[in-house]
């Protein structure tokens, strides 16, 4: 018995690499799944549909027609305004992690054939955080989109306003949201996705003025956190509180979208709005 046992042990032991298969575990669900299923459902949880998070470059791969996007002030990096200890860094490090220069990337680009402006937030660069380039290059490319008469689809995921600035940072608020406005009067559409997280000062200005407000499923939308909430009102919150569906729910949102299906519904609302070129 203790040699057949022992067989199947060592079976075991020099069995090839190649027979392995890492797995990923979900942080919502706790489900596990390979994680190559994960992966080619483009980081979308097969047990639950949890919707986990992109890199700018990913997100831009999957939405875009291809070798359509161009990047727009791709240079631009943040100074420190306020003197933060160790702040460039820091952003030296988050530079050299994600190759990218800040926190969100914006261009021009089609969605099957149909053109507009772009801007996608990582939370890989200090967690989306809004500083001044932030604002800066978001403010931009609602300029460029009002003067060029182009649509505006922005993917948001971020923390909020980034503290290393300071009121500086808060600024961007009134700034982005002033460009929104310049873009609405003259009469563009603009088009928000929220993205896994869209907390903060992004929530509280750009993020929440879409003519049409999408969010994938299940992703945490909200101002706050839940227990500064708690803790100011006095009063314990719904389990879904600040998450889409319960957004939607209360009217926040106008309709949540699958990964899978928000390329194809993206062409299709600005076809709607008459930016209906040749599908590609």
């Amino acid at each position: 018995m203790f040699e057949d046992l022992f067989k199947v042990v060592k079976k075991r032991f020099n069995d090839s690499d190649d027979d392995y298969k890492p797995m990923f575990k979900c942080p919502r669900c706790q489900g596990t799944s390979p994680l190559i299923r994960y992966e080619e459902l483009h980081r979308v949880c097969p047990v639950c549909n949890y919707h986990g998070r992109l890199s700018s470059q990913e997100r831009i791969s999957i939405t875009v027609d291809k070798d359509s996007f161009c990047e727009l002030d791709s240079g631009m990096t943040s100074g420190n305004p306020i003197d933060f200890p160790d702040y460039e860094e820091k952003q030296k490090e988050a530079r050299d992690k994600t190759g990218i220069s800040e926190a969100v990337v914006t261009g021009t680009a089609t969605i099957k054939g149909s053109p507009c402006v772009v801007g996608i937030m990582d939370s890989r660069y200090m967690m989306g955080s809004m500083g001044s380039v932030v604002g800066e290059k978001i403010s931009r490319a609602f300029e460029y989109a009002a003067e060029n008469k182009l649509p505006v689809v922005m993917f948001t995921a971020s923390g909020g306003a980034r503290m290393q600035e300071g009121i500086v940072s808060l600024m961007q608020m009134a700034k982005t949201s002033g460009a929104v406005k310049l873009h609405s009067d003259q009469g563009g559409l603009y088009i928000t996705v929220l993205t896994d997280p869209t907390t903060g000062g992004v929530t509280a200005s750009f993020a929440s003025l879409g003519d049409i407000i999408i969010a994938e499923p299940k992703v945490l939308i909200g101002f706050a956190g839940r227990r500064v909430i708690e803790n100011t009102i006095r009063q314990r919150l719904p389990e879904d509180f600040q998450l889409a569906e319960f957004m939607f729910e209360k009217g926040f949102v106008d309709m949540i979208v699958e990964r899978r299906k928000m390329r194809s519904v993206l062409s299709h609302l600005l076809k709607l709005h008459g930016y209906n070129k040749k599908e590609v």
